[in-house]
């Protein structure tokens, strides 16, 4: 009896203190809630199966909240921490990556293309135009490059396996002359930064922004324990939401594709604003400075000059950044210089300089069409504004 009295009572000492903590970590997370019921809105119409949003300022989450569900059929609810494929929302972390090294002295946004990837030397226009490929054509998406198959790209394990597959295609027009988003030169520089480091894509990323930057979520190739929070992807059936698949290249139970640096990795609300606190505070944050304040305003202002750009009127682009030149429909909330990235499946993250604010959208829905425009982000966006502004 003894021994079962001191049991439960060794018990009681260490879980309270863990309760409470929980506890006092649950009343203390921030929440709009005119945000929250503007989600509940969406899940309620069945545009999405569930959300999670967060609101950041420069030092701290002012709001996060996770309304419907992560699997429908299981009943799940989403939860904050949800793990969803980011897809393009990658891209930022690319060009950040190729930021970095350029802070380094280990290359230039202006090298050619062909300093580190010889492969791509002869790419020509259709007409035999030389490309002449510089690394800022491939971060503002004005390079022409064609992509690889379905075929082509599922049989790569590598970053270094789909490089070749590039090489033997023409350039759609030639290079600077046009905006035209492209995959393959989002790609090509994620193995441009695996030549310069030494690294791979996937352990550069870690070691040099995903670790520091406490973003332990974040990855190409989510863990079983990870797994288990990824939020079940869905698109419109009838006037419901059906499972769907997430593509192919993508997919988290292929362990074996290659890291793809236009739209791979996996990540949460809080880990995706860790990140863009860090560019907000033009590079910092935490004490340790990851890119330089010059560095950071080159990606994310405009740097593709008069070229109609981007997914929305008002849109520029800089380098791996979509910036908005002048706010309009689901900008309107924003200021001019707003930067960011949206993903395939609604996912969306935009920093707002002027107003000092993060907004991330968490969601997994297939066919949107054109989610940088979706009624769910304006819904959100419109109600955190509201609210910080209140």
């Amino acid at each position: 009896m003894q021994l079962i009295l001191g049991l439960v009572l060794m018990a009681v000492v260490v879980l309270v203190p863990c309760l409470v903590a929980a506890a006092a970590e649950a009343q203390a997370a921030p929440e709009f809630p005119e945000v929250t019921a503007a989600m509940k809105v969406c899940v309620a119409e069945k545009t999405v199966a569930g959300a999670v949003t967060l609101v950041a300022t420069r030092d701290k989450v002012v709001h996060v909240s996770a309304v419907g569900q992560a699997d429908i059929a299981g009943g799940v609810p989403m939860r904050p921490d949800a793990i969803c494929w980011i897809a393009s929302m990658t891209k930022p972390i690319t060009a950040s990556a190729v930021l970095m090294l350029q802070d380094e002295g280990k290359l230039s946004v202006d090298d050619p293309v062909a300093k580190y990837l010889p492969e791509l030397a002869d790419l020509k226009t259709a007409d035999g135009k030389p490309g002449k490929l510089t690394l800022r054509h491939l971060l503002t998406h004005t390079s022409g490059m064609s992509e690889a198959t379905a075929a082509e790209s599922k049989e790569c394990r590598t970053l270094a396996e789909l490089i070749p597959h590039f090489a033997g295609k023409s350039l759609k027009f030639e290079p600077g002359t046009k905006w035209q988003y492209c995959q393959s030169g989002i790609n090509s520089l994620g193995r441009i930064v695996e030549v310069v480091s030494g690294q791979s894509f996937p352990e550069f990323l870690q070691k040099r922004f995903f670790e520091p930057l406490g973003m332990k979520d974040t990855g190409f190739y989510p863990t079983d324990e990870q797994v288990a929070r990824i939020a079940k992807s869905y698109k419109r059936a009838g006037g419901n939401l059906e499972e769907t698949a997430v593509k192919d290249d993508y997919d988290f139970k292929r362990r074996n594709r290659y890291p793809a640096a236009n739209g791979g990795l996996y990540s949460t609300a809080p880990d995706y604003a860790r990140f863009c606190q860090m560019i907000l505070n033009q590079g910092s944050l935490g004490g340790k400075q990851y890119l330089k304040p010059e560095s950071v305003k080159l990606m994310t202002s405009i740097q593709t000059g008069d070229l109609k750009a981007g997914f929305l009127e008002g849109s520029g682009w800089g380098l791996g950044w979509g910036v908005v030149r002048q706010p309009v429909g689901v900008t309107s909330m924003l200021s001019p210089g707003t930067c960011g990235h949206g993903g395939a499946f609604g996912t969306q993250a935009w920093i707002d300089p002027v107003k000092g604010a993060v907004y991330v959208l968490m969601v997994q829905r297939a066919d949107f069409g054109n989610s940088d425009g979706s009624d769910v982000r304006q819904a959100f966006q419109a109600a955190a504004a509201a609210a910080l502004g209140r």
